[in-house]
């Protein structure tokens, strides 16, 4: 028997079954099942998208003429034709006095902006950016903290229909210039700084480096976040924020505009190479968001929503996109466990947030630091909590339920920048079992593919979908002919998107992540998810964390484990005897490692993901010279000729 850890109280009140009756009174259906409702959606896309656009009651001047031209092409499919809007006006909507920012930068007092004053500040800025001359198409760069700022910034810049990027302070001058000179930004924001873990690390010699080599940069508009004083006169072309918003401005004028106008560029990781610049349409994103924030999530004006994330990774694109729906959204910039491993759930109570979003990584390191909320703290406003940017592992499934709150949504959800949504979604309809992600999003034709193509139940395969939706990248940045686009999703699987993720897809929806595909094990043929050998090894409590790569030895594949051991201390033959037994044990024989080696750092991404391909790469004699993706490049030089790999 599966294991259930829980059932949702009521789900008839939902967001999702008010959606789903709604559809059965449209077109006559009788639909009672999150199954059904998901099937319906993909069957009938347009008309499942035209639903959305209506429940979410989508603000524009211009109506759609045909929803979707073709729902078999894939790329290249039109989404909502004729249609006109704009981004910003609808997540400006509301403008009364209830709370629409809460903002709480470590050691700093809290701030908070309610929607009547949000709106009036996108309006001076958006003034100031005219009064520049900024157009629609013209790039517009965040270098900032997840401050109120940012947001301003972003709101304003796509008032004008101009495009928003942004990059998270803790990044190098390299990782940024390989961002921002593939898109040649007019203006720069940036904060003179930002607190991580109790210090203060001033930006502004970084910001000067990327300047230098950034010649499309024509005003530098900073934010005075550190204490610390500065002349801004040290920065060509700059000016304090507060200098450059407008006192008295014009009525803010949100420009109407197609439905697939770029909004946003995102950047791939960049670990292997150039970043791909992706660029996502205004129409898309709000819509898939809409869906996932309104149903998936079950999101309301009266809640309020948090998710710890900087303003590099896309999950600050989706959680700003809340303000559509009304909510009160937290922003917290520093180090989640200042003052102490307590400090995010402290914030939890403290706010009243009742949706709480973070990473696999974040959930793990509460468990190891014997992290008890649920033992000292009220949370009753607490009713979800959500997990991305890398499996999340069965056994902190059970310590969420048994160590902060037996009573909660736990939804484990995977998508990624590449669609700046999810594929596999929670569900407030749906109970949550131990380990797996509760569902596929609605209208996302999602499979496992073999192969050879073929969809598979309860087999692993790679994540593939099967069929156009409107979050889809309008395009890259600088690829005219749209062949990098192609190359990346579409290659393997001619007009289905192939994601990159290794997953199995069982009878009744529910979805297990196995991690990357290109870092998929191959030993003797045998398909193997890393994902799958970290769940045993995380396990063990000497472990604080670990990597597995494939190695090229002999003609096949060998599985190379490497350990980070708690408390820097040292691998014993006995504890590598108890982690094989185990892995034989929970996995299979091929899963076994070849070579179990103690390794001092596992190298991570800004954003909380493992680089196992970088690793495999130094491994196989490569260089990776992209680093400054990474939380902490030092480490990649550990994995460099270690005579036990040598071939």
């Amino acid at each position: 028997m599966k294991n259930i850890l829980w059932n949702p109280p009521e789900p008839s009140k939902t967001q999702m079954a008010q959606f789903m009756y709604r559809v059965n009174q449209v077109y006559g259906l009788d639909m009672n099942s999150y199954d059904e409702l998901f099937n319906w959606s993909v069957n009938h896309i347009p008309d499942f998208w035209g639903q959305i656009w209506d429940y979410a009651e989508i603000k524009h001047s211009i109506p759609y003429s045909t929803i979707v031209d073709d729902v078999t092409k894939m790329p290249g499919a039109k989404w909502f034709a004729g249609a006109k809007l704009n981004f910003s006006e609808n997540l400006l909507r509301y403008r009364d006095e209830q709370q629409a920012i809460v903002f709480k930068g470590e050691g700093q007092p809290i701030r908070s902006m309610t929607y009547s004053e949000l709106f009036s500040e996108v309006e001076k800025l958006a003034h100031s950016l005219r009064e520049l001359g900024i157009q629609k198409g013209d790039r517009i760069a965040g270098f900032m903290p997840n401050m109120p700022e940012a947001v301003i910034a972003m709101l304003a810049t796509v008032s004008i229909g101009a495009i928003w990027s942004s990059s998270s302070p803790d990044f190098g001058i390299k990782g940024v210039l390989d961002r921002f000179s593939q898109i040649r930004p007019r203006i720069i924001f940036s904060a003179n700084g930002y607190y991580y873990n109790g210090k203060e690390f001033d930006t502004l010699a970084k910001l000067k480096g990327i300047l230098n080599d950034l010649p499309s940069v024509e005003k530098v508009v900073i934010v005075e976040y550190l204490k610390s004083g500065f002349n801004v006169k040290d920065i060509g072309n700059a000016v304090l924020y507060q200098d450059f918003i407008a006192s008295d401005p014009e009525p803010l004028v949100f420009d109407q505009l197609p439905f697939d106008h770029p909004l946003y560029i995102l950047y791939s990781s960049g670990t292997t190479g150039l970043p791909k610049s992706i660029v996502h349409g205004a129409g898309g994103t709000l819509l898939q968001h809409m869906k996932e924030l309104h149903l998936h999530c079950d999101l309301k004006r009266a809640d309020t929503i948090f998710y710890f994330t900087t303003c590099g990774w896309m999950m600050w694109n989706w959680l700003v996109s809340s303000l559509a729906v009304g909510a009160t959204v937290v922003l917290y910039d520093g180090f989640p466990f200042y003052p102490d491993k307590n400090a995010m759930w402290d914030m939890v109570d403290e706010l009243g947030i009742t949706v709480f979003g973070t990473s696999a990584k974040f959930i793990d390191a509460c468990n190891d630091a014997n992290v008890r909320p649920g033992e000292n703290l009220d949370l009753s406003n607490l009713r979800a909590i959500l997990s991305t940017g890398s499996p999340l592992v069965d056994e902190n499934f059970d310590y969420i339920y048994e160590h902060i709150k037996s009573d909660i949504l736990l939804g484990s959800i995977s998508g990624g920048t590449d669609i700046i949504s999810c594929f596999a979604a929670a569900n407030p309809m749906l109970p949550v079992y131990r380990g797996e992600l509760q569902c596929r999003g609605l209208a996302m034709d999602v499979h496992a593919y073999s192969p050879a193509g073929q969809s598979m139940i309860n087999q692993k395969g790679e994540l593939v979908c099967k069929s156009p939706f409107p979050s889809m990248p309008i395009y890259f940045w600088n690829d005219e002919n749209g062949s990098k686009y192609q190359k990346a999703y579409f290659d393997h699987y001619p007009g289905v998107w192939r994601h990159g993720d290794f997953i199995e897809l069982n009878e009744y929806g529910g979805i297990r992540i196995f991690g990357r595909s290109d870092a998929t094990l191959n030993p003797g043929g045998v398909r193997i998810g890393t994902a799958e050998i970290y769940r045993v090894v995380e396990s063990f409590s000497a472990i604080e964390d670990s990597l597995v790569i494939g190695q090229e030895w002999q003609g096949d594949q060998r599985v190379i484990l490497f350990l980070k051991i708690k408390n820097q201390g040292s691998l014993s033959d006995d504890l590598s005897i108890r982690i094989k037994t185990a892995i034989r044990s929970n996995c299979s024989p091929r899963h076994v490692p070849e070579k179990i080696l103690a390794i001092a750092d596992i190298p991570y991404t800004i954003n909380g993901k493992k680089v196992e391909i970088a690793v495999k790469k130094i491994i196989q004699g490569e260089d990776v010279t992209n680093r400054d993706a990474l939380a902490n490049p030092e480490s990649l030089e550990y994995f460099k000729n270690i005579p036990e790999l040598s071939v």
